[in-house]
């Protein structure tokens, strides 16, 4: 993360949510590394505490991210802590597999909540946080929206609706200095998609449909979730970033 001359020691404050994932461990080593000083939530706090262990400047907030007061609270708790707040990612997510005539409203309502309204509980709160001096904050979408996949008439909806956060508030709070973008990672290799790789014929499939060839790594994803949140990125807001080795846009041709 590029240093900003506007702070007084050179660092900036981060909010990760969903910090322990396999693409929020990924985005706080590489926050780290760049020097940030890092507020980390989730709602395992042993795993919290494990993660800020290897950090060089940390806070963890125990926090359950679809609760919107309770994601006020977080951030203020924050602000309290270091001082101030300059960029916010929301990692959270789930993943359902299921056709809308299987999906349960029970599935329906966790979903949502867990992927739409977790997100837009931190713009809500992260946004009055930055005060007039901007900031920045990335969510996150799915190659799924884009190109449209059997069985994820749920969470694309959900990740939708983040496409959606994404550039409305792109457009209220740019004046602010605010930018607002999302990652659309294609299938990454996680603990939400384990069943599904651990699969040699699923797995197969899926890393078929992706240009590149591979599936995904929480690395691929966090440098870019990273980049977004550098301040160098100043002229980037209201955009949705595929990192998902092409499965949003390229039609893959049949391999022998």
């Amino acid at each position: 993360m590029s240093e900003d001359p506007r702070t007084e020691d050179g660092t900036r404050v981060a909010l990760i949510v969903g910090a322990t994932g396999t693409i929020g461990r990924s985005t706080v080593r590489s926050l780290d590394a760049a020097g940030a000083t890092l507020a980390l939530a989730g709602r395992d706090a042993e795993r919290l505490a494990e993660l800020a262990a290897g950090c060089r400047r940390a806070s963890i907030h125990v926090v359950d991210a679809r609760d919107i007061a309770a994601v006020g609270t977080l951030v203020d708790d924050v602000v309290a802590t270091h001082g101030r707040l300059d960029a916010a990612a929301s990692l959270v997510g789930s993943l359902l597999l299921k056709p809308a005539h299987l999906t349960s409203a029970e599935d329906w309502t966790e979903v949502l909540a867990t992927n739409l309204t977790s997100a837009f509980a931190l713009v809500r709160a992260a946004v009055p946080a930055m005060r007039g001096e901007g900031g920045a904050i990335v969510l996150t979408s799915t190659a799924a929206v884009r190109i449209g996949l059997a069985n994820h008439e749920a969470i694309a909806a959900a990740k939708g609706g983040v496409e959606g956060l994404v550039r409305s508030a792109a457009a209220t709070y740019g004046s602010r200095g605010i930018r607002v973008n999302a990652v659309a990672p294609g299938l990454v290799a996680s603990g939400l998609t384990e069943r599904l790789v651990a699969d040699p014929t699923q797995a197969e499939a899926s890393r078929r449909m992706h240009a590149l060839d591979r599936l995904g790594t929480g690395e691929d994803v966090a440098r870019a979730v990273a980049w977004l949140l550098d301040p160098a990125q100043s002229w980037v807001t209201g955009q949705v970033l595929g990192v998902d080795g092409g499965l949003g846009t390229v039609r893959t041709r049949p391999r022998a």
